[in-house]
């Protein structure tokens, strides 16, 4: 017997939970399957199995635990079943049926006539009605109730008063607590502009197919803003800076982090020297940071560091908010839903597709001059992207102005 323990995940990390068993109690398992998998303040990992035996689970999920607990055994001295590495058979007998009766009640609706008819010409989701009747049938008062309540979620009784109590995460615990610090710790300040994102929707438009196929990428937005802050960063260096007790740190490279909506919450991984990447290098790293948070398989390593951190709302719906400083940064850039708007060029009124731009920045190193200063040099490279050749107007290089 083998006792498989909490393994040390960070130098800082003291505590885990035990977010979800991957194994039942009683499994066979193989050596190096993944068993469990455990969630820091930080990042979320996988206990293996260090033998093949049977699995003897020791702490339930939620539990929060000590870096050295023991989380389970292993009876690597069990006979191994015959032909059975997954769950036990009394296992799969109780989920088969509950999985062919869920299936076969999406595909075969039960219905009263009178309830079918209503459900017909009214155009309603059956599946969204709870039903009364006996074996689960619709009846017609179900309809009427689910047409006169339109806005209350299936299955919830009317005029319910249920409340819910979940524990939170340690990775919730550590965005609440980073919050506050943020907020109580930085002279925090918000600056507005817009960009007219014309000129780079008409780039992808226009390349977007034949990136694609030279890249094996998407070129997404994120590439351009990506780009356009670390021109930026690079001259308004304070914007790009930390404080650290009474010096502040100037960095001479960007590592942008990029604030990524995971199953687990809010997690801002980092492109590395983003000055040096290409575009397609950038959505490369995009594109890999985002699945690995949709996976829960960022690395401590990919979400530490960060120089300056840029967030889309817009994915959200969002067309304009204050973004909170990523601490111990000093600024961050939030993006917004492009929306057709009129707007004044050379004194005629033409339709553009705009987006919001808001820059949050600790004051206690920036000051305005340099907080608008930067976004509107963000607004510039954005608006004339082939300034992100060289940071200039070509014409101007070409005539050294």
């Amino acid at each position: 017997m083998i006792d498989i323990k909490v393994p040390t995940v960070g130098e800082s990390i003291n505590e885990v939970t035990l977010a979800k068993w991957l194994k039942t109690d009683g499994q066979w398992v193989e050596r190096d399957e993944v068993l469990a998998e455990i969630e820091s303040e930080k990042a979320t990992f996988e206990i293996n199995a260090e033998k093949a035996g049977l699995l003897k689970i020791k702490v339930a999920e939620g539990d929060t635990l000590s870096i050295g607990d023991v989380v389970c055994s292993i009876d690597e001295s069990a006979k191994r079943p015959e032909g059975a590495v997954d769950a036990p058979k009394e296992e799969k007998k109780a989920k088969a049926p509950a999985k062919a009766v869920a299936e076969n009640s999406k595909k075969d609706i039960k219905a009263s006539p009178v309830a079918a008819a209503i459900i017909a010409d009214k155009k309603v989701d059956a599946t969204s009605i709870p039903p009364t009747g006996s074996r689960g049938k619709i009846l017609k008062q179900d309809v009427l109730d689910a047409l006169s309540h339109p806005g209350r979620k299936p299955g919830v009784a009317l005029f319910s008063r249920v409340d819910r109590k979940e524990k939170m995460t340690q990775l919730r615990k550590t965005v609440s607590r980073r919050l506050v610090e943020a907020k109580n710790t930085t002279a925090m300040l918000t600056t507005f502009n817009e960009v007219d994102m014309s000129a780079i929707m008409e780039i992808r438009s226009k390349y977007k197919d034949k990136f694609k196929e030279l890249h094996g990428v998407n070129l997404g937005f994120m590439s351009f803003f990506t780009k356009a802050c670390s021109f930026a960063l690079q001259e308004w260096p304070a914007v790009n800076a930390y404080i650290s007790n009474e010096e502040i740190i100037y960095h001479e490279y960007c590592d942008i982090s990029i604030a990524v909506s995971a199953p687990k919450g809010l997690v801002v991984p980092v492109i590395r020297n983003a000055e040096s990447l290409s575009m397609a290098e950038i959505e490369h790293r995009v594109v890999e940071l985002a699945t690995k948070a949709r996976d829960n398989k960022l690395s401590l390593e990919e979400m530490q560091g960060g120089t300056f951190t840029i967030t889309n709302g817009g994915v959200f719906g969002s067309l304009m908010s204050t973004p909170i400083i990523n601490i111990p940064q000093s600024a961050i850039l939030g993006m917004h839903k492009i929306q057709d708007r009129p707007v004044a060029v050379n004194g005629q009124i033409v339709i553009r597709p705009m987006m919001y731009l808001a820059l949050s920045y600790d004051h206690r190193i920036i000051d305005g001059r340099e907080s608008v200063g930067f976004l509107v040099r963000v607004k510039e490279l954005l608006e004339n992207p082939t300034l992100l050749l060289f940071g200039t107007d070509p014409v101007k290089s070409l005539l050294e102005l």
